[in-house]
Parts: structure tokens; sequence; C-alpha cells
């Protein structure tokens, strides 16, 4: 089987999981080399999983790299992506694609220019929760979606996150930060987002982290830190919205679709696997439903595969920078929608990605 070789930089937290998947489940790639702009890290994480250590411009260069994999900070995704695709390079990034809609819009400009593939995180709407309730949905079971909620309900990273900082900064916050995993799961199960509207609010202008190695020191909050906002798709469903970092506590649930002829309870879209509750409009209690599809562990990379794969076989990925764009144009529009105190009206376009094979296909 044809494999792409990747080259990843950025070795902090997320790349542990990236390596390990990397070696022991998915297909189409293999990650060969590392890089970091603190090179000690980049070599212990090397020698841990045996590949090399690059520097920066070593690895982009080199002739046996087919893909970067870009886990930077979201403030460098931009530029480190596009120095991948100028030396030639596929990408593979966490999201999000860029902290603005101008450097996002150059990197997939650039990508066409140079006949080279982008995809981005999150690829967690390829697990076998979302997948099989985007299957439930698709069958008609809960009839037309006509409207959802989505909440990520949280006080913020600083009491576990060894350098929470960045998540306090513009690019961020709980918007950016998690809103990827909620906003393409909703496109992924209702569709493309013609419009949003939303109030947003940095509540705490200083936050204190609670986590070592930097426990006591103080951040100062400079992008907003609770976000309400509303969603309408080019369906017709209209879906609610929080993204915050400033609440203690909830028993909202992560997403649920209500439809015409029943409602669907999605598991944390932060996650591959949960479960996944379903209620018709007869019943007076939810019931869950076995998953349909694989890839219920935590099964980070799945994304990245996929679009190796994709430029394998020459089809449009999955986690795709399109899909990756049209989230970042909603989320900028959520933003810009509470600064302006009037609607945004969304200017890309994406349908729903195709699902991922089920288990009984994937055993035909």
């Amino acid at each position: 089987m044809n494999k792409l070789k990747v080259g990843l930089i950025g070795c902090g937290n997320i790349s542990e999981i990236y390596l390990k998947n990397g070696r022991d489940r998915l297909e189409y790639v293999e990650i060969v080399a590392c890089s970091d702009i603190d090179m000690n890290r980049a070599k212990e994480k090397a020698e841990a999983h045996g590949i090399e250590a690059l520097t920066v411009d070593e690895l982009l260069t080199a002739p046996h790299i087919d893909m970067i994999l870009n886990l930077t900070i979201p403030a460098v995704h931009a530029e480190v992506s596009l120095r991948a695709l100028e030396a030639g390079k596929h990408v593979y990034l966490e999201k999000p694609l860029a902290i603005d809609i101008e450097d996002a819009k150059k990197v997939i400009d650039y990508a066409e220019e140079r006949g080279l593939v982008v995809g981005c995180a999150p690829d967690t709407f390829l697990g076998g929760g979302i997948q099989t309730c985007k299957e439930i949905i698709d069958s008609g079971l809960i009839g037309q979606p006509v409207a959802a909620t989505a909440f990520m309900i949280s006080h913020g990273p600083e009491s576990w996150h060894p350098n929470p900082e960045f998540f306090y900064q513009n690019g961020a916050g709980p918007l950016f930060d998690m809103g990827p995993y909620y906003i393409t799961t909703l496109i992924q199960l209702i569709g493309s987002i013609k419009r949003v509207t939303s109030s947003a609010q940095i509540s705490f202008p200083e936050r204190e982290v609670l986590s070592e190695p930097n426990r006591g020191q103080k951040i100062s909050v400079s992008t907003p830190t609770h976000v309400a906002g509303v969603l309408d798709f080019e369906n017709g469903a209209v879906a609610s919205m929080i993204m915050t970092f400033d609440v203690w506590g909830t028993n909202l649930p992560n997403i649920e679709i209500y439809g015409t002829l029943g409602n669907i309870r999605v598991p944390d879209p932060n996650t591959f696997g949960g479960k996944v509750l379903v209620r018709k409009a007869a019943d007076s209690e939810w019931s869950e439903v076995p998953l349909t599809h694989g890839n219920t562990s935590n099964a980070r990379g799945i994304g990245m595969n996929d679009v190796a794969q994709a430029i394998l076989e020459k089809r449009e990925p999955r986690a795709s920078a399109k899909l990756a764009y049209h989230a970042l144009e909603v989320m900028t529009g959520l933003l810009e929608s509470s600064k302006k105190g009037e609607h945004y009206q969304v200017k890309s376009h994406c349908p729903s990605p195709q699902p991922m094979p089920s288990l009984e296909e994937s055993q035909k």
C-alpha cells in the first residue's frame, strides 16, 4: 500500500497522539520526521518515536517528505502552511486553518495554484459517534432537521493545560479553540451555513493559571470568552450555540438536532465515539442507538489519513480546506456580528462531506 511520508512541525501536547496513531493505525501516512522551534523538544519526540529530528528548514526541503503536519500555534498556522506549500508539500494542519479569512484564502489559493492539497482538523466528525448520527439523519429516521443546539460550556483550560496563555489571545478563545469541533459537526449533519448572528464578550479580563509549571501567572485576555450565536443553515434549519470559558458547570447537552419526526442527541464533538441517543415523535424517552461506524477511540489523525488517501485516489478529502474555510468564516462572522450589531452573511458554501464507510461496508 502506498503511503505519504509526513514531517511534523510543532512538538507540543497534541503531537503525541498524532505520532502514536501515525505509527499504529493510519494506513496511508507515515510520520518520518519532526521539528520544533525548541529543537530539544523535537529531539525528545524523535527519540521516543524512532523518527528524525530536523530543523524546520531541513524538514521543508527534505525530498522524501510528501506532506507537512502543521501543529504550530494558531497565530502561525497560515505562515507555516504557506512555507510548506512553497516547498512543494501537501499540508494537513490543526484547526483553525488560519486566524483570519484573508490568510486562509491565501493558503487555499496557493495550494490550488501549485496543484497541492490542504486538509485541516478537526477530524472527530469522522469518528463512529458523529458518523452514526449522520447515517441516522440521512436515513430519514428523525425527518428533516429544523433546529439544533450546540453548547461548549466550561471555565477554560487554565486549570489543566501547562501553557494556557495562547487560549486567551486572538485566534483562540472558546470559539476558535472549540468552535471548530461543533461547527464542523453541524455542517456534517445539517449542511452549509448561510447567515450568523451573535453577542460576544470578555467576562474576565484577567485569568490566573492554576496548572504547573506556571501556577499563579496572570493572563491578560484579548479575545471574547463567551459567545452566544445563532446559525441559519441553507436548508432552513436554525441552530442556537453557546461557546464559553466563563461558566463553572452545566447540565446542557453538547449537540442536539431536532427533526420533523424526532430528535437526536449527538456525542461530544471533541471525541470520536460516545453515546448516540434518539427520541422519535411517539417516544416518551431517549433510546441509545448502536454505533454503525468504527474509529470510536482517540483516532486523531484519521482526517490526515483520509486526505492522504484522497490524494492517492485523486478525490476530494473529507477534512478539506474548503470545510475548514467555511467553519472559519462562520466563526469570524460570529465575532463580526457582535462587533457591528448586525447579521453576517456567510459568503462561502460547503455541502456536508461524504460519510465514512460503515462497519458493514468496511467488512464487504
